[in-house]
């Protein structure tokens, strides 16, 4: 997995990046002139509704979608948060790169405390400091990164830190947490493009299972690890971000893509998330959940089993 200078690398079986500097270039200017969508009705639960919801089931297992790849998952009493992504700029400089245009489901200050976070990788819009930063009881909560993610969440404050390689594990009670491996990349400057892993997660807790994308995109990798790790209840997976395709693919899912993993894991229930709340990529910004929903469809999952939440909305698992 380590390349020369300490570098990861992706596992075999994914796409190759095709795409010139001079697209990047432009790719990168039309993020500057990005308008945010109409958003439709109902698709952002008022924040007073979303607080009441949670805690209505608050003795339940269930999911709540904070928007991108933030969720609130409550396992057994345990509440787990992925990606934690609630401010207005996913970049290093407050006020610069594209901005979110969908509030948070539930802001930082209302959060219900939080015993675990997991982190898929190292980019601004999956691991957010100013997010990070402003939880409180932070010696209280166990962080579980890929390798060499450690040293930043222990720059900001986090004790219980939990670094794990691809097909590694940690446990907590009965719950147990597992890194797999993704086709992404890391970088947060110009200098440490993929000196930390990225990883996908599978999280167990008394026979219920949940797969957890973070960023990846698509290859022949997830055939086995259907195989040695699913059937899965719950798969939680990317759906945007995927245009243009040349430059996106290799390191994101369509929505298409999102439902071939879902059926390579045997998940039972497929899960939309990275969509409907930062402009980042050039597809039309509702587009994700209709292509999702239609090819979830066509390979044969019902409506109950197509899950597309309303930012804010929590549902029993």
């Amino acid at each position: 997995m380590k390349e020369k200078f300490k570098r990861f690398k992706n596992p075999p079986g994914g796409i190759k990046r095709r795409f010139s500097l001079y697209k990047r270039f432009f790719f990168f200017i039309r993020r500057l002139f990005d308008t945010p969508p109409p958003l439709p009705e109902n698709f952002i639960t008022p924040p007073n509704e979303a607080i009441a919801q949670y805690y209505q089931l608050q003795t339940e297992n269930t999911m709540t979608w904070l928007g991108h790849s933030t969720f609130l998952i409550k396992l057994n009493g345990k509440t787990i948060l992925t990606d934690p992504f609630l401010t207005d700029y996913p970049s290093p400089i407050p006020g610069f790169g594209p901005k979110r245009y969908s509030p948070p489901g539930i802001d930082i200050d209302n959060l219900p405390p939080i015993d675990m976070i997991i982190i898929s990788h190292n980019h601004f819009d999956h691991c957010d400091a100013r997010t990070l930063s402003r939880l409180p009881n932070k010696h209280k909560i166990d962080v579980i990164v890929p390798l060499r993610l450690g040293k930043l969440i222990k720059k900001l404050g986090y004790k219980k830190i939990h670094e794990l390689n691809w097909y590694h594990a940690w446990t907590h009670k009965d719950i147990t947490i597992y890194a797999l491996p993704a086709y992404h990349y890391s970088k947060r400057n110009l200098f440490t493009r993929n000196t930390s892993l990225w990883a996908s997660f599978a999280i167990e807790c008394q026979k219920k299972k949940i797969y957890f994308s973070g960023d990846t995109a698509y290859g022949s990798m997830f055939f086995n690890m259907g195989h040695d790790f699913g059937p899965f209840d719950y798969a939680i997976l990317s759906i945007g971000a995927y245009d243009p395709p040349d430059f996106m693919l290799p390191s994101h899912l369509s929505p298409e893509q999102a439902v071939l993993v879902g059926k390579d894991l045997h998940a039972k229930t497929l899960v939309a998330m990275h969509w409907g709340t930062v402009i980042l990529s050039d597809e039309p910004q509702l587009e994700p959940p209709l292509r999702f929903y239609h090819a979830a469809q066509i390979a044969h999952y019902i409506y109950s089993n197509i899950w597309i939440f309303n930012i804010g909305e929590t549902r029993k698992i």
